[in-house]
C-alpha cells in the first residue's frame, strides 16, 4: 500500500511539472509575434523573420546536434518529420496564409490542431479519450473563435484557408511526433536532439523557401518602434530565437512526454490567448469585451481536458498517453 502511494504522488508530479512546462512553452510561443511583428513594420519579410529565428536557433542547438548525432542513425525518419512538419511546416504554412486571409480567421484554423490530435488518437491509434477531453477541445476552439473574433472576418479565401488548414495539420505532426518513442524506455529518443536536428532540417528547407540573400540586414542594426518605444532590432530578434524559439520547444517537447500530445495541443491553445494579452499591453492592441470571455473559455477547456485524465495505470479510457508511455514518463522522472 505505501508503494501503490509513492507512486501515485509521484504521478501526479509529474502531470504537474508536464502542465507547467506546456503552460511556459505557449508564453514562450506566444511571445513570438510581439517581437516579430516590429522587425516586420521595420522593413523585414515576414518570411525572413521566420529563417532569422529558425537559423539563429538552429545554431544555438548546434552542440546538443553533435552530441546526438547518433540519432542521424537511429531515428532519421523522425528528424526529417520533426524538421518539416514541426519547424518549417507550421510556420512557412501560416504565414503564406495570413497574406490572403485574416490573421485571427489563420490562427483559428491553425488551432483546429488539438481537435485534429484527439482525431488523430481516436480514429488512426483507435485509443479511447474522454467525454471530458472532447469537451475540453470544444470549449478552446469555440473560445479560439472568441478571442480571434472570427466574424470580423468572414471574405474567405479558399487557397488561404487551405495553407492555414495545413499548418494545423503540421502542428498535429508537431505533437504527435514529438510523443514518438515515450514508451520506449531507455532507448527513447531524447527530445533535445529531435529539437536540435529538427531545427537544422528546418533552416535548410526555410533557407530555399524565404532566399535570405535578398533580405535586407540593415533593418537589424536600427531600431522597431513597439507602441511608441523604440527597441534595438538585434534584441527583438535574441528574444525571438532564445524564448520564443529555443525555450518554447524544448519545453513544448518535454510537456508532451509528461503529459500526452492532445492534452498539450489543448493547453497550447493558450498561445493565442497570450499573444493577444501581450499585443494589448505591448502595442496598445487592445482586447475587446468578446476577447476576454474568450480567453476565460480557452482556459476552462484547456483546465478540463488536464484535469480530465484518471489516475496513471487506471484501465478506463483516458485522454492521455497510454500506460506504458506514462510509466516510461514516470520512469525518467525518477
Amino acid at each position: 500500500m505505501p508503494v501503490h502511494m509513492s507512486v501515485s504522488s509521484e504521478g501526479k508530479s509529474g502531470k504537474g511539472i508536464g502542465l507547467g512546462l506546456a503552460i511556459g512553452s505557449a508564453i514562450a510561443f506566444g511571445g513570438s509575434g510581439v517581437a516579430a511583428k516590429p522587425l516586420i513594420e521595420a522593413g523585414l519579410d515576414p518570411l525572413h523573420v521566420v529563417w532569422l529565428r529558425v537559423t539563429g536557433a538552429a545554431l544555438v542547438m548546434l552542440p546538443l546536434a553533435v552530441r546526438h548525432r547518433a540519432l542521424l542513425r537511429t531515428r532519421p525518419a523522425l528528424l526529417a518529420g520533426f524538421g518539416l512538419l514541426g519547424v518549417a511546416g507550421v510556420q512557412a504554412f501560416y504565414f503564406a496564409a495570413i497574406s490572403r486571409i485574416p490573421v485571427g480567421v489563420a490562427l483559428l484554423v491553425e488551432y483546429l490542431a488539438p481537435a485534429l490530435v484527439l482525431g488523430w488518437v481516436r480514429f488512426v491509434q483507435r485509443r479511447p479519450v474522454t467525454r471530458a477531453a472532447a469537451l475540453g477541445v470544444v470549449l478552446a476552439v469555440g473560445g479560439l473563435a472568441c478571442v480571434v473574433e472570427v466574424w470580423s472576418g468572414l471574405s474567405f479565401d479558399a487557397f488561404g484557408l487551405l495553407l492555414a488548414l495545413a499548418a494545423a495539420c503540421c502542428q498535429v505532426g508537431y505533437f504527435v511526433l514529438s510523443d514518438q518513442g515515450s514508451d520506449s524506455g531507455d532507448d527513447a529518443p531524447d527530445p533535445l536532439g529531435v529539437i536540435a536536428y529538427g531545427l537544422l532540417v528546418g533552416a535548410v528547407v526555410l533557407t530555399a523557401v524565404s532566399r535570405p540573400w535578398g533580405m535586407d540586414w540593415s533593418v537589424l542594426a536600427h531600431t522597431a518602434g513597439m507602441n511608441g518605444t523604440e527597441v534595438p532590432a538585434w534584441l527583438l530578434l535574441a528574444w525571438i530565437v532564445l524564448i520564443a524559439t529555443v525555450v518554447a520547444y524544448v519545453t513544448g517537447v518535454v510537456s508532451v512526454r509528461r503529459l500526452s500530445p492532445q492534452v498539450a495541443g489543448v493547453v497550447a491553445c493558450l498561445e493565442a490567448v497570450i499573444a493577444t494579452v501581450l499585443a494589448w499591453v505591448l502595442l496598445g492592441e487592445h482586447l475587446s469585451a468578446p476577447q476576454i470571455v474568450g480567453g476565460a473559455v480557452v482556459l476552462l477547456g484547456a483546465f478540463i481536458a488536464q484535469s480530465s485524465a484518471p489516475a496513471k495505470g487506471a484501465s478506463e479510457p483516458v485522454a492521455g498517453g497510454s500506460p506504458e508511455r506514462e510509466l516510461s514518463a514516470r520512469g525518467t522522472a525518477a
